[in-house]
């Protein structure tokens, strides 16, 4: 959740963030592996989750050298930026306002009416309290406990058409450049980037729109 991101941290990774013309949403730090794994979440400004991956690689390299320079992480640790994607994270009171109407995912910190975990539609989110219908029983959630949260996104006809019409395309350049058959491209919404190499670490676009270093 972004309130609960630790403020050494965010005071060095939200204006990198910022210069990029985009919003922090949530940091994550694991630290039950080696190394550890710091996840950042951006998005856009009108959070439609529409974040280049190149972006993510900016990002991800000038936190790496901001957090190496103030010394902000005491062990190794893997960094990851990445946009929220399809299954959207809920960290701010905005994004549960945006999500009405839409399927949810809450998890809380202490138990609510008996349960820690909520699935259903957000009906509202009015006064920081998320009222969830929850097969057919109306659950309210005050934002204030709400531990993580999620909205899961429902494929429509014009996913499965757009789909359809890239895989057309896509054959049919095929046909007119017998030479590309078979041959990958890097980057992209699913592909992998090429490493990038700077001061000792490694920026590299992976899957989705995500991009990350070792530190």
């Amino acid at each position: 959740m972004y309130r609960d991101i630790p403020e050494e941290l965010r005071i060095l990774i939200e204006p990198v963030v910022a210069d990029a013309g985009l919003e922090l949403v949530d940091v994550s730090l694991a630290r039950g592996g080696h190394p550890w794994n710091l996840r950042i979440t951006v998005d856009t400004l009108i959070g439609d989750g529409c974040v280049p991956v190149d972006h993510c690689a900016r990002i991800a390299r000038e936190v790496g050298t901001q957090l190496d320079v103030a010394d902000g992480i005491e062990s190794a640790y893997r960094l990851e930026v990445s946009s929220p994607g399809l299954d959207r994270v809920l960290a701010r009171e905005k994004d549960f306002a945006s999500s009405c109407g839409s399927e949810v995912q809450v998890e809380t910190k202490n138990p609510v009416a008996g349960r820690r975990r909520f699935r259903g539609i957000l009906l509202s989110f009015e006064g920081n309290v998320a009222s969830i219908d929850v097969d057919g029983v109306e659950s309210k959630v005050p934002f204030e406990e709400v531990s993580k949260a999620k909205r899961f996104y429902e494929f429509s006809s014009a996913d499965f058409n757009q789909h359809k019409n890239q895989h057309k395309n896509q054959r049919e350049n095929e046909d007119e450049n017998p030479a590309k058959r078979g041959e990958t491209s890097s980057g992209g919404r699913h592909g992998r980037g090429r490493s990038n190499q700077r001061g000792g670490k490694t920026a590299e676009p992976t899957s989705g729109r995500t991009a990350g270093i070792d530190g």
